[in-house]
């Protein structure tokens, strides 16, 4: 049986887990700021999927939504290159790496022909909040969009879970004889 990864939505106001939303606005706060100063803040357009669970949506009882960014596989790989050599083998260690979910502030999505033509990489290690008004605002602006369905939506949401609930040891175990 073959499970589809995603769907198109056409002129649903609905918000769910799972929504990619292109050119997202998300503001990007100073690196400093002082208590007396006003902010000032960028707003970055990037292409971005929710990360708020559809509950907490549906019931419209939080004002922020998290998303994070996502990019393709190739721009996953241009990145890496700029810091390193990223030869066949590296590439394939990496993707299985992805794949296992070993690089835990990334998770891999599959492509879907018509939908997304390369592999997705959702990046954890940024999250951001988008006011729900505005939100809703640029989706009933949208003719369609594109959202991630069960049981990935669910493997998205867990792995997104996984990232925030690490805890980092002081000490490493030393197991000496084995």
């Amino acid at each position: 049986m073959d499970y589809p990864w995603y769907s198109l939505v056409e002129q649903e106001n609905d918000i769910q887990q799972g929504d990619f939303i292109i050119n997202c606005p998300v503001i990007i706060p100073p690196a400093a700021l002082s208590i007396d100063d006003i902010p000032d803040v960028d707003v970055k357009k990037m292409d971005a999927v929710i990360l708020t669970q559809s509950c907490d949506l549906v019931s419209k009882n939080i004002d922020n939504i998290l998303v994070c960014r996502y990019f393709s596989l190739t721009d996953f790989f241009n990145e890496i290159q700029k810091n390193e050599t990223l030869n066949a083998k590296r590439r394939k260690s990496l993707v299985a790496n992805l794949k296992k979910g070993h690089l835990v502030s990334y998770h891999l999505l599959n492509k879907q022909e018509g939908i997304f033509e390369d592999y997705l990489i959702v990046d954890f290690k940024n999250v951001y909040g988008i006011h729900r008004t505005t939100l809703e605002e640029i989706i009933k602006n949208m003719d369609k969009r594109i959202r991630l369905l069960p049981p990935y939506r669910e493997h998205l949401s867990q792995a997104f879970a996984r990232y925030f609930m690490r805890v980092g040891l002081p000490q490493d175990i030393a197991i000496e004889g084995y």
